[in-house]
């Protein structure tokens, strides 16, 4: 018995292999239909593409290689562009091309008509391409369609009804286009439809009734259209739904009750319904769902406490509704839940003491919770949103994770009445600058993230953030190192901030009054970086603008504004009031837009820095409140005697009159106009070794330089002041104002200082050390009157003194105050008599009886040098008594270098300003 089993059995296999064979030799001898050949050839001719010979096409047959191997299908992504064929026709003689992939690669231009006669196609992918123009009524051609998609492309007009005839499609994806109209009412004949996908076009009018025929659909995606009318209740009709996708379309509610027969949902997202409220009675027995999103949806009511049940629930966002009532603890304690998103409900009670392993993103912003927060929130890798809340905040808490949280509780309690501020600028996702008119954005790169929330650290402004975009990688802040042609800023435009549903900027501590709100914009992600159009350009940002809870901007699109042109600025002006000392300026995704282009989760807000000034003439300081003013009472011990107590009494007036005398000094540095970047005391002493004297650079009436070397690699230059010197305090200061204000190529930049307790420092970038005289020599020997370079004006200088680039064009003090030398020239002129350096500036010696009205100190150059001692270290020029008067007349220069003759000695002298000036020496004087 078992031997004849196997004999059958052999047998059988015998048979198969033989007709698999003969298929195989018939396949390798038939042919392309000649017709279709030459319609394949013509389309991809017209698309500037080629069938590649190594994988199929071989030797010109187009139906070879892979377009005929069983095991490869056309989804293959091994493969593009491919196509499939069918060879057993006229007896296995003839090869129909039964599919076709062209799938992102950026094929560009109108679909050729050659396509509509290629109709034994059965399957057609040509999304992520740049094709224009519209769909052909010959599209109904295509009667064996089953597989089609046009996804992601630029093709326009109305859908064309002869679409309805394709009777055997299972999946249609017409998203991410340009088509306008209505959507056609015939793709209801298409009753075999399994999967549809019409999300990010400009469809207007209703979902057609026809629709109620589309009884096998399992996948429905419909966003992002500018439909009309209700809900259909006919969905309720499409009971194999899987997922269900319907947000930003324009469609009122309320929810159909007939959902609740869609108990096979897997993925539930329906949001920004208007009109018409909703319970969630309806998903009560949608015990399958793993994804539930009914964000921005009209909700009312209650969290009913069976959502306890939905075991495989992983993503649950229920925020901006109108929900009520106390969260279940059973939500929390759902095993597989990671993300849950209730804010902006009118949820009330307390947190739930408990909560699952898994769930680490929780936004419970805006509502009326209350009382004492769990002790959960302490636990590391958590996102976790409270903003706007009533919480009792107990001491023991981790204040990494809830720092500043006191100042977003309800109504933003923080510096109420006065205020402390009158403006603030924030460089939203970007480390802090300076912007051309010198305000200084501060940095803001920290984690927000899916929910979460950041208060600087002088409580002075804030932001929350609250969104889980869409595929695998959630990026919530982008950059691209790019120029941009409309703004002197383009650094403030490098770097933005995203969220996937709400951003959140507020303004702390605020004087109450009327305020100018300026909001910046750049689109930095969704751009096209090649010279041509292709698909990863087709993708549109929209998002609302609040500014103080008032609707200023519908569906704005960065891109739209900017004329469509890439690496351009956008910035908006909103006049409002501050009533109650805090700004909120809210960013809001209401569905609008493209999802995935030109990547998963390219859409909701981005902005690259918000800044607020006033309308009024503050009167607040506009600073952090001083930490002295925290201590201000005095702590009494017993009274033991009148001596203990005259001892304690003089104690605490000399610590009032140092805190007086500290905070006299902060105050004059904190208001001063301009703000330089503040480094640590600690950051600057690793940076120069703790002062080694191995660094030391020079010493000035200022107080030592050293060199040292920041953490981020920046060679600098350390000024550190000395403590006991009053009037170097005031130097400080007057030195920050003057070199920050001053913008000149000839003077070093300063990168910031520090004033912490006693300490005062001056960080400058660092050149190296190289001789004045060597600069100033630079002429020739062979070439007397060539190579002379721009040198800057400098006085009371000596060559260990300065820091010098290689360049020889930087120039950094210890030097007394010249950036209104104009007005203090004779205060310097004893000065250079007494000067114990080798080298001045000679124009200061003729300014005792010159004209200086015209005279421009920063940028004018003049140089007098003997050429006879170009190399030498001798001084610049010597005026004895030989020279009992000297007048020099420069009559645009023109940058040439002109040489005069007095008596034995050769001067040089060099004008670089197209200018006539008159120099006269009236005396006698000695440069010294």
């Amino acid at each position: 018995m078992p031997t004849c089993l196997h004999f059958t059995v052999w047998l059988l296999l015998c048979i198969f292999g033989s007709i698999h064979l003969v298929r195989s030799q018939n396949r390798t001898g038939a042919t392309t239909d000649r017709d279709e050949a030459l319609a394949l050839n013509s389309i991809f001719t017209a698309w500037k593409i080629q069938a590649p010979r190594s994988n199929w096409n071989i030797s010109g047959e187009l139906c070879s290689g892979t377009a005929i191997t069983e095991n490869i299908t056309i989804d293959d992504k091994a493969y593009n562009p491919l196509i499939k064929c069918d060879c057993t026709f006229s007896d296995s003689t003839i090869c129909r091309i039964t599919a076709l992939k062209v799938y992102a690669m950026d094929v560009r231009g109108p679909i050729p008509p050659q396509l509509w006669t290629l109709i034994y196609l059965t399957n057609l992918n040509l999304a992520q391409n740049f094709l224009t123009g519209s769909l052909s009524p010959a599209i109904g051609n295509l009667t064996r369609m089953e597989w089609l998609t046009f996804g992601i492309n630029a093709l326009s007009g109305p859908v064309p009804k002869e679409i309805g005839l394709l009777t055997k499609l299972k999946s249609i994806g017409i998203s991410s286009n340009k088509f306008s109209g209505s959507i056609p009412a015939e793709i209801g004949n298409c009753t075999k439809l399994q999967q549809i996908y019409m999300d990010s076009s400009d469809f207007t009018g209703g979902i057609p009734s026809s629709f109620a025929n589309l009884v096998e659909l399992q996948t429905a995606w419909m966003m992002d259209l500018g439909l009309t009318g209700r809900i259909p209740d006919f969905i309720g009709k499409w009971t194999k739904l899987t997922g269900l996708r319907i947000f930003g379309t324009g469609l009122s509610g309320p929810i159909p009750s007939s959902f609740s027969n869609l108990t096979s949902l897997t993925e539930l997202r329906l949001g920004d319904i208007s009109n018409g409220s909703s319970s969630l009675e309806f998903i009560k027995n949608m015990k399958s769902l793993s994804t539930l999103v009914l964000r921005n949806s009209n909700l009312t009511g209650t969290i009913p406490s069976y959502i306890g049940e939905f075991s495989g629930l992983q993503q649950v966002d229920l925020s901006f509704n109108k929900l009520h009532g106390p969260i279940p603890a059973s939500l929390f304690n759902l095993s597989r839940l990671t993300t849950l998103f209730l804010g902006n409900n009118t949820l009330n009670g307390s947190l739930p003491t408990q909560k699952s392993q898994t769930l680490s993103n929780i936004d419970v912003s805006y509502n009326d919770l209350s009382g004492s927060l769990p002790l959960w929130v302490n636990l590391p890798n958590l996102q976790l949103n409270l903003v706007a809340n009533n919480f009792t905040l107990a001491a023991g808490l981790d204040s990494s994770v809830l720092s500043g949280l006191n100042c977003l509780q309800k109504n933003f309690p923080c510096n109420r009445g006065k205020g402390l501020y009158s403006d603030f600028a924030i460089n939203c996702g970007g480390q802090q600058i300076r912007s051309a008119s010198g305000a200084v954005f501060e940095r803001e790169d920290g984690a927000l993230g899916p929910a979460s929330f950041v208060v600087s650290n002088a409580r002075r402004w804030a932001a929350s953030s609250v969104g889980l975009f869409g595929g695998s990688s959630n990026i919530y802040i982008v950059t691209l190192l790019s120029q941009y042609v409309n703004t002197l800023d383009s650094e403030l435009f490098q770097s933005a901030r995203l969220s996937a549903s709400s951003l959140r900027y507020y303004g702390l501590g605020l004087e109450n009054g009327g305020y100018t709100v300026t909001l910046q914009f750049a689109e930095i992600q969704i751009i096209d970086s090649s010279s041509s159009n292709t698909w990863r350009g087709l993708g549109r940002r929209r998002f609302d603008i609040y500014v103080q809870g008032r609707l200023v901007e519908t569906d704005f699109d960065i891109r739209r504004t900017a004329n469509d042109s890439t690496f351009r600025a956008v910035e908006r002006e909103y006049k409002v009031n501050v009533s109650e000392n805090y700004m909120e300026i809210h960013l809001f995704w209401a569905g609008k837009g493209t999802c995935c282009i030109p990547i998963q989760g390219a859409y909701g807000p981005l902005i690259s820095a918000v800044s607020a000034k006033p309308d009024f003439i503050p009167t607040v300081a506009n600073k952090p409140p001083s930490k002295g003013n925290n201590r201000t009472g005095t702590i009494m011990g017993v009274i033991v005697g009148l001596g203990l107590l005259t001892i304690i009494t003089g104690v605490v007036i000399l610590i009032i009159r140092k805190r007086r005398n500290r905070y006299t000094d902060d105050e004059e540095i904190l208001n001063m106009d301009v703000k330089p970047y503040t480094f640590s005391y600690s950051e600057l002493k690793s940076a120069t070794q703790d002062f080694n004297p191995s660094n030391k650079l020079g010493e000035g009436g200022f107080g030592p330089v050293y060199k040292g070397n920041l953490n981020d690699g920046r060679e600098v230059a350390v000024k550190q002041l000395s403590v006991g010197s009053r009037q170097g305090k005031g130097h400080f200061v007057a030195e920050i104002v003057a070199i920050s204000t001053v913008m000149h190529r000839n003077l070093v930049k300063l990168y910031g200082c520090c004033y912490e307790g006693d300490h005062r420092l001056l960080v400058y970038e660092k050149y190296l050390s190289i001789s004045l005289s060597s600069h100033s020599r630079r002429l020739s020997g062979s070439h007397p009157l060539s190579d002379l370079t721009l040198s800057p004006i400098f006085s009371c200088v000596s060559s260990s003194h300065t820091l010098r680039s290689p360049t020889l064009v930087g120039l950094s003090q210890p030097l007394s105050p010249i950036s209104t030398l104009v007005g203090f020239v004779s205060a310097y002129l004893s000065d250079l008599a007494s000067a114990s350096s080798s080298f001045s500036t000679p124009q200061l010696g003729g300014f005792i009886s010159a004209s200086l009205s015209d005279l421009d100190v920063r940028g004018f150059h003049l140089s007098l040098s003997p050429v006879s001692s170009a190399v030498s270290s001798q001084p610049l020029f010597d005026l004895d008594a030989r020279w009992s008067h000297l007048n020099l007349s420069l009559l645009d220069a023109r940058g040439f270098h002109l040489s005069l003759s007095l008596q034995s000695q050769k001067l040089v002298i060099d004008n670089l300003y197209r200018e006539a000036y008159t120099v006269t020496v009236s005396k006698p004087i000695l440069f010294s």
